[in-house]
């Protein structure tokens, strides 16, 4: 299972907030480069169409490859009530032959992007990982080098933590607490809920770039 929120922040505070969780987390940042590839099932795989993600880690010195399939959302009132996502995910390594594989099977691609930032993985009451990114697109099947972004003026930011069905509960909890730290510079929500920008993120990271300038990190 895991345990997921999402926020967007303009780029012009990005640094800011590298700096907050660079403080926050008290670990080195790292470079995140993932080519994202969409699969969608075809009429010949069953009646209930299935989505896997191909995620290639570019920011390797030798490029490695991850299938990831995203479950459904737990339900009941309980899940209701707490502003973090708690789904299931299926992830694994595979080769780099995997897209190909997935041809085979009968998946066609849906859409691919290039996700470029950083992340920050570090432990507090869970593993808890936050990257920062912005969403660029190709204007060719998998030109990356040409790619684009898609909102230049805005990075999306995205805190999970691996759970079960035992503790998420206080995974939960974690990533809720974390969430708060992060308040002056952007909401954080489940996913595919907005919660739009901070507008007293301006001040927030102007507080932030000024102080740190006396404080090498």
């Amino acid at each position: 299972m895991e345990c997921v929120v999402q926020g967007i922040i303009e780029t012009q505070h990005v640094n800011a907030l590298e700096i907050l969780l660079h403080g926050l987390c008290g670990v080195p940042k790292e470079q995140v480069r993932v080519h994202e590839l969409c699969l969608k099932s075809g009429p010949n795989l069953g009646v209930v169409p299935s989505e896997v993600r191909l995620l290639c880690d570019l920011a390797q010195p030798t490029p490695s490859w991850t299938v990831r399939h995203v479950g459904g959302a737990m339900r009941g009132s309980g899940a209701d009530q707490i502003s973090v996502l708690v789904r299931t995910v299926v992830e694994s390594k595979v080769s780099n032959n995997v897209l190909r594989f997935f041809y085979g099977l009968g998946y066609k691609l849906d859409h691919e992007i290039l996700k470029v930032g950083f992340a920050f993985t570090f432990h507090r009451g869970a593993q808890i990982v936050i990257t920062v990114t912005s969403a660029h697109k190709m204007p060719k099947l998998h030109a990356i080098e040409e790619a684009l972004p898609i909102t230049p003026n805005i990075h999306m930011v995205e805190i999970t933590a691996s759970a079960t069905a035992e503790n998420y509960n206080e995974v939960v909890a974690a990533v809720s607490a974390f969430c708060e730290y992060l308040a002056p510079l952007l909401h954080l929500s489940k996913p595919g809920v907005s919660a739009g920008i901070v507008a007293t993120a301006t001040a927030a990271a102007a507080s932030l770039m000024s102080n740190s300038a006396s404080k090498p990190l």
